[in-house]
């Protein structure tokens, strides 16, 4: 054992000990030394313990798995993006989004080294998504990929290079130069009155769908606002969105809501009067469950037994509503054209924009803008009547004036 006297300076020893560690070589030494042991035996003890200690060290760590490589393809930063940064910070909505996409992206682009990949790269691959992207359920066939999922597809890349370079693992974006199709907007249509009163009368599906329905109608709340919306949320008249219910594959889970904030809006008195009716009704189903009852969750819109209705289902039993009832509507949009009414009648009757923008719970008054800007007819038609009056008045400034000449 390598277990010595050592003197000091100042004239005091002490034993000490000293030897190479495990896996140590010529080249790269590292040497354990420890001092300060009164006696020789001490020091041949305590290194004896230490020896042991270090060899298992040193065993150990050459059990462990050797670090991941970094990603070097278009495949690997994809992985490495879902892994790292949209399990960990996304909405499992949005991630569960992001591996379907996946597939759509051809073998070739996805095994081409990150480098090597240039924003004409990825126009040929939009190009190719367009035509020929997608597969029949048989998965037999190719067919054409909408405007929209291509773009979202694109988004996606765009969002996994922007990580890679905040990683170092590259240094610019192509997906910025590249040119994803341009996605057509639709106007957003209303219901009329008479539409809207039938689908509240003939509403069918969950035992709370009338009350449902007529509340987003009242309030232009979105689906998972309304799903998540609790008792104690709303108070002295108005509710507050402060979350939003989100299904997956999975589970059900509550987020905050689209744009990250909260909002309150204020309910008209029918909101309220149907609201009263619809906690009578869901009381006498807590009193029937009994202990079963989830009363934890709080939930204005639930099941019989309080929990948690699913999204999809909502919006399913709607369609079929109005497909029921003859009611024509952009795709997968029925629920939606409540909130595009609720929106309509607010802009016909001269609410201003700002206004109504933070009510829909819009990220910016531009959103509301572009969206519905085929409704926001009553400032145009006010701006109008203000041209009309100035050219009045000035006709007849200027009549007066020709007579006070004469």
């Amino acid at each position: 054992m390598s277990v010595k006297k050592w003197k000091f300076r100042s004239g005091k020893a002490s034993w000490c000990y000293v030897f190479d560690a495990p896996g140590s070589t010529r080249e790269k030494r590292k040497q354990i030394r420890v001092t300060g042991f009164e006696s020789k035996g001490k020091a041949q003890a305590a290194e004896a313990i230490r020896r042991i200690e270090e060899q298992k060290k040193y065993e150990l760590a050459q059990t462990q798995p050797v670090p991941e490589t970094l990603p070097t393809t278009l495949a690997m930063l994809l992985a490495e993006f879902l892994k790292e940064h949209a399990a960990k910070k996304l909405a499992l909505k949005t991630t569960e989004r992001y591996r379907q996409q996946l597939p759509y992206i051809s073998a070739a682009l996805m095994s081409t080294p990150l480098g090597q990949i240039k924003p004409v790269h990825l126009s040929r691959e939009w190009t190719r998504l367009l035509e020929s992207g997608g597969h029949t359920r048989k998965m037999k066939e190719s067919r054409p990929l909408s405007a929209k999922t291509v773009r979202n597809i694109a988004g996606m890349v765009s969002s996994a290079f922007a990580r890679g370079i905040k990683w170092g693992l590259v240094e610019m974006n192509p997906v910025t130069n590249s040119e994803p199709p341009k996605v057509q907007k639709h106007m957003a249509i209303a219901l009329t009155p008479s539409q809207q009163q039938l689908v509240m009368e003939a509403a069918s599906g969950p035992w709370c769908m009338r009350a449902y329905l007529e509340i987003a109608a009242a309030t232009g709340c979105r689906r998972g606002d309304l799903l998540a919306l609790r008792w104690s949320d709303i108070q002295d008249g108005r509710l507050t969105v402060e979350r939003s219910l989100s299904q997956t594959k999975g589970r059900l889970e509550f987020k905050t809501t689209k744009t990250g904030k909260p909002r309150s809006v204020a309910l008209p008195t029918s909101a309220i009067d149907t609201l009263q009716v619809h906690r009578a009704q869901q009381d006498a189903l807590r009193q029937q469950f009994g202990a079963d009852y989830r009363s934890d969750l709080d939930l204005v819109f639930a099941g019989p037994n309080g929990e948690a209705l699913r999204p999809d289902s909502i919006s399913g039993s709607v369609s079929a509503l109005f497909k029921r009832l003859k009611i024509n509507k952009p795709k997968g949009a029925a629920l939606h054209l409540l909130r595009h009414t609720y929106t309509s009648v607010l802009l016909a009757s001269g609410v201003p924009v700002p206004a109504v923008s933070a009510r829909l719970g819009h990220s910016s008054v531009r959103t509301t803008q572009e969206i519905y800007a085929h409704m926001i007819t009553g400032q145009d038609d006010e701006a109008a009547k203000a041209w009309e009056e100035y050219q009045r008045k000035a006709g007849d400034n200027y009549l007066k004036a020709g007579s006070l000449k004469v």
